[in-house]
């Protein structure tokens, strides 16, 4: 039984892209405004950075902040635990 998919048209930094996948396309749409938000952000600090460095750069930077927050969580289980 497959999963239902949506599509959903976004533009992120001034390019158009078809996002597809299993979520509502709300969180779709947030999710690439949260990418562009982040790469505006990245190019107003960075402004000799072409598109492909500006990409990398923001997938490093949502990487580092998802492990920062999984560690988060972890530690926040771990103590949960404790008080159990």
């Amino acid at each position: 039984m497959s999963e239902q998919k949506n599509k959903v048209s976004v533009q992120i930094y001034g390019h158009t892209y078809q996002i597809v996948g299993p979520e509502s396309t709300g969180h779709l749409r947030l999710v690439a405004t949260m990418v562009d938000e982040k790469m505006r952000e990245i190019a107003s600090h960075n402004k000799t950075l072409d598109i492909n460095k500006l990409a990398v750069l923001t997938a490093v930077n949502a990487m580092h902040e998802y492990l920062k927050l999984s560690e988060q969580l972890e530690k926040t289980e771990q103590a949960n635990k404790l008080k159990d």
